[in-house]
């Protein structure tokens, strides 16, 4: 019991450290990419730009606007932060170093990320604002549609594993590792994960140009700074589920460690969820529905039965 404690606070103590750091690294690599200067003047290498920031929200006002619905306007926040920590209790982060190894780990994961939805809608609503309930609305069509394609595509990776259990899914891939026969799967995982984060080329809940700030226009403080928090674990989660499905989890040589394998390899998809960020242009709406239903939903089905099919053929 006290070492599922210690599992425990670990990775809390190291997930919210690291939505912290991407702070820094997301300006630094948007920096690097886009050929200017990133923070260079708060610390070394700008690195007290955390602080800065953090110090910022916790003294900015708390202001809450005197025609929106205070108690569910303050719960909002929360239920973002609360749904993705709630989501890496089944992230298997090396032998032994996981809070929950559940055996419906995958549906366990489905059903934590689509509880986002409500942090969106919830947040909008209660702002009593126009704009604010339009990205709401906005977000909660695009998160709902591409979880239907996200499940669809995690379907390929049960199918060849036979489980829906995480670790055993990384054992799995001892002999090979997913994403080559599920090269499409991981595709339409990756574009429905960063719909799902509502990312750029996808944040268009919150498109500046549109909706001034989208679902939290009217939030502001360590209330925002939540939204802020729950964005980038959100990042960092759907990072660590491509790690774990499609690229062999923890597996890698034996000269690190296992955990060590699945950093490294969690901070390569971080990255390029930044990367998109310093050179895609965003979609227009409809745009954005009608990739998903119209390409993404039929390539996922084809995807799942393609690879249903051959599993049967070779059993028998």
């Amino acid at each position: 019991m006290t070492n599922a404690w210690w599992i425990i606070g670990g990775v809390l103590f190291v997930l919210l450290n690291t939505a912290a750091g991407l702070i820094w690294l997301e300006r630094r690599m948007l920096a690097l990419w886009q050929d200017r200067y990133g923070p260079n003047r708060a610390g070394p290498f700008g690195l007290f730009i955390v602080l800065a920031d953090t110090l910022k929200l916790f003294f900015k006002e708390d202001w809450i606007p005197p025609f929106a619905d205070k108690v569910v306007f303050v719960f909002a926040p929360a239920v973002v932060v609360a749904s993705v920590l709630m989501s890496f209790v089944i992230v298997p982060f090396a032998p032994g170093i996981v809070v929950a190894d559940m055996n419906i780990g995958i549906l366990f994961f489905l059903a934590m990320s689509s509880l986002g939805v409500y942090s969106i809608v919830l947040g909008g609503w209660a702002s009593n604002n126009k704009y604010a309930l339009l990205g709401a609305m906005r977000g909660a069509s695009q998160m709902i549609s591409y979880e239907v394609f996200m499940g669809l595509a995690l379907m390929g990776v049960v199918v060849l594993s036979g489980t829906f259990n995480l670790q055993q899914i990384v054992e799995a891939q001892r002999g090979l590792w997913f994403f080559i026969p599920q090269l499409l799967g991981f595709m339409i995982f990756m574009v429905a994960g960063i719909a799902e984060t509502h990312r750029l080329p996808f944040d268009i809940p919150e498109a500046e140009s549109e909706l001034v700030a989208g679902f939290h226009s009217e939030y502001s403080g360590m209330k925002f700074g939540m939204f802020f928090i729950g964005e980038y674990l959100g990042i960092t989660l759907i990072s660590a589920m491509v790690v774990t499905l499609y690229f062999g989890g923890w597996l890698g040589p034996a000269f690190l460690p296992p955990v060590i394998w699945f950093v490294i390899k969690t901070f390569v998809f971080i990255s390029l969820f930044i990367l998109l960020r310093a050179s895609l242009p965003r979609p227009r709406y409809d745009q954005l529905m009608e990739y998903g239903w119209k390409l993404l939903f039929p390539l996922s089905l084809l995807n799942l039965l393609i690879t249903a099919a051959i599993k049967l053929w070779l059993n028998t």
